[in-house]
Formats: structure tokens, sequence, C-alpha cells
């Protein structure tokens, strides 16, 4: 017993030294490409160029937001962004960090381009952004993506009807294929109707194209009618916990009808959720129901549109892990909202959707109603009132009928 125990104590020794030997040894302590960054790294050379000679639209050119918005952003990440310089080495500051990750998420390149342009190593380079989008989420979700209270909600339902004339409307619901690179082991879970793999990203978007609330992750191959039934906002919508206000009537003298989404034919209707009419040979009154809900749905698509354009990383598939893609979805919708709200937007940005596609329609839900309880509306009593108000003198307006 004693002798084999030797023995594999033996061959253990003899395995270690192995490795040992076989181990390379390391030429340069730091590699000699990123030891010039401090002569000819971006942070060094077009950053402080750009900031010294004040060129303030290239500014917003390189990095999707001005200096000022940098400048803030900046201090709401530093404590976290910041590392401890060590005897050994400097660590790369907390601005460089964030702007590691703003030129990947603007660009759409690769680490490797990072690598080249930053002079800091390649895996270097995606321990940073994984850690800087992971942290852009958690800073800035209370900040520019809040859960949404009473008083917001109104607020929006405001906007709605300011800009696209519908009533007790809180929200514009769709979803987009993120393209990916398909993840392992995942057989065709990712793979969506269009013949790509992707996670979803259902988004509810306001009037001033900003995120209210987002869902990201799910299996490209899933319709969004199932994202939003297992979305965390339908369920505290169902417990009462999403702080919806009390029904109003839409018209003078009206019955008060619940405050409502509006969606696309891939979602069902609901006391919550309004949907176009299915069909094509349509009366009047229902066509004119579905220009005005198209009407108010295509905010969302202007959202989608504005994100995809700002943020190239979107117009080529994420080859990260899935981990990793949500999180970099979460950052740049998050950001999204932060540079909206002081930078505005870029009208050239809205004009396409480059890079992102719709989910498939669920065509099982054409007649599915509403879950209610006992007293209350149904989605299709509910749509029928909207539609009797779209076509009264009230709820008209002068050029619906020439878009039909």
């Amino acid at each position: 017993m004693a002798s084999v125990e030797t023995t594999l104590l033996t061959l253990a020794l003899v395995l270690l030294l192995k490795r040992k030997k076989c181990k390379k040894k390391r030429i340069y302590w730091i590699d000699p490409f990123t030891s010039e960054k401090r002569l000819s790294g971006h942070y060094h050379t077009t950053f402080k160029k750009l900031v010294i000679h004040r060129r303030w639209k290239k500014f917003y050119t390189c990095y999707r937001m001005s200096y000022s918005s940098f400048q803030e952003l900046l201090l709401i990440l530093k404590p976290e962004l910041t590392r401890q310089n060590t005897v050994m080495r400097s660590c790369i500051s907390a601005e460089e960090r964030l702007l590691i990750t703003l030129r990947y998420l603007a660009t759409g390149c690769y680490f490797s381009d990072i690598h080249y342009d930053f002079k800091c190593g390649q895996t270097t380079a995606v321990i940073i952004v994984r850690e800087t989008v992971k942290i852009i989420w958690d800073k800035l979700k209370n900040i520019c993506m809040p859960e949404p209270t009473e008083e917001s909600h109104l607020k929006t339902a405001e906007g709605f009807m300011k800009y696209a004339n519908f009533p007790n409307l809180l929200g514009a619901i769709d979803g987009k294929h993120i393209r990916v690179i398909k993840p392992q082991h995942s057989g065709s879970e990712y793979f969506n109707y269009k013949k790509y793999f992707s996670i979803v990203l259902l988004a509810i978007c306001d009037a001033n194209y900003r995120f209210i609330d987002i869902d990201v992750g799910c299996y490209g191959k899933a319709a969004d009618s199932t994202i939003n039934e297992c979305s965390e906002w339908t369920k505290k919508i169902r417990q009462g916990n999403y702080n919806i206000p009390n029904a109003r009537p839409i018209s003078n003298n009206g019955v008060p009808i619940p405050f409502t989404f509006v969606g696309d034919e891939g979602f069902a209707l609901s006391q919550h959720l309004q949907r176009p009419y299915a069909g094509k040979n349509l009366p009047r009154e229902k066509r004119i129901y579905n220009y005005r809900l198209t009407r108010a749905r295509r905010y969302t698509e202007c959202t989608f549109g504005i994100l995809s354009n700002k943020f190239k990383i979107f117009n080529r598939p994420l080859n990260v892990s899935v981990d990793f893609s949500v999180a970099i979805v979460k950052a740049c919708c998050v950001l999204h909202n932060f540079i909206r709200e002081r930078d505005g937007y870029n009208f050239h940005n809205s004009l396409s959707i480059a890079g992102l596609g719709d989910p498939p329609e669920d065509a099982s839900l054409i007649l599915i109603g509403a879950r209610r309880s006992q007293g209350q509306l149904s989605g299709t009593t509910i749509r029928n009132m909207y539609t009797d108000y779209f076509i009264s003198d009230e709820g008209a307006v002068p050029w619906q009928d020439s878009k039909i």
C-alpha cells in the first residue's frame, strides 16, 4: 500500500516539474506596443486634443454625447471605475475606462481594434468593457430608468395625448432582435424566424423617445407575447404594483376606461394592452383605429432607430457571451435615456433601424381577450370604445381619413 502511495506521489511530482518546464517565459513585463500608449494611445492623443481645441461637434460624433454629459457621467461612475496604482504599474484611469467602453459601443468595433487604438491589452479591453457596462446599468438605472410612479405615468399619458392624440396611453411596447453569435451548447433556442441567432429586447417607450422599462435576454425564437407575459412589468400590473393611475373617461361624459399600452399584432389584446384589428377588408372605423394606434406605436420604432444608429454595436452580431450581451444592451438603453435627457437627439438617427429586427407575431392571439376580474371592462370593449372615440367629433383628427 505504501509503495502505491509513493509511486503516485512520484508521478505527481514529475508532472508538476514538466508543467514548470513547459511554462513559457514572458519576454516582456509590459509589451513595448502597449507601453507607448502615453505617446500615441487614443486617450492621450485624440481625446485630449478634442478637449484642448474645444472641438465639441467632433467630440459628440466620436463618443455619442456632449462633453458636459461625459463629465457628468464620469462623475457618477468614477468611484466605481477608479482602480489603485501599484508599485509594479499604474492603473488605467476611470476616464480612459469610460472612453474605451463608449468607443466600443459607439463604433461597433472589435476588441482587437480597441487594443490597437488605445494601446491596451486585448484581454484588458474585454475586462474593462464588461465591468463598465455593468456599472453603467447599476448606477444609471434608478436615475434614467426608474420604477414608474403614478405621477410619471400621467406625464407619459400627457405626452402621448399631445403628440399622438391618443388618450389614456402609458407607453408603446415592441420587441427587437439583437443579433448574436450562436451561444455554445444552446441548440436552436436563440435561432429566430429570420434565420439568425439573437436575444430579444422588449421595451416600453414614451412619446419623448425614451425607454420607460426594458426586458432583455429572452431566446430569439420567442414571440413578443410570450416575453410580455413573462416580463416583470406584466407581473406587477396583475398584482396591482405598477402604479397605474385610476381609470379615466376619454371623452366628455364618457365611461372611465383603464390606462393602457399599445403594441402590434404580436401582442394579446387585454385590459391594459391594445392591439390593431386583424384582417385586410376592414370597415372605415376599424381602419381609422389601426391608423391612430400605429401613429402612437411608431414612437417605440423611432426609439429603437435612435438607439441603433447612435450605438453601432447593434449593426453587427455581438461576439460575446449571452450575459455580456445582455449587459451591453442594458447599458446602451440607459445611456440612450441619459443622453436623450441632456443632449436631445439628432434627426438623422431616427431614420432607420439598422441591426434590429422584429420578433414574430403569434397568430393564436387574434381572439384572445383580457384576463380580468368580475366587473372590469374587457380588452375588446375598451378597443371598441377607442374606435368610437376616434371617429367622433371630439376625438377625430382632420387628416385621418386621408391616411387609411
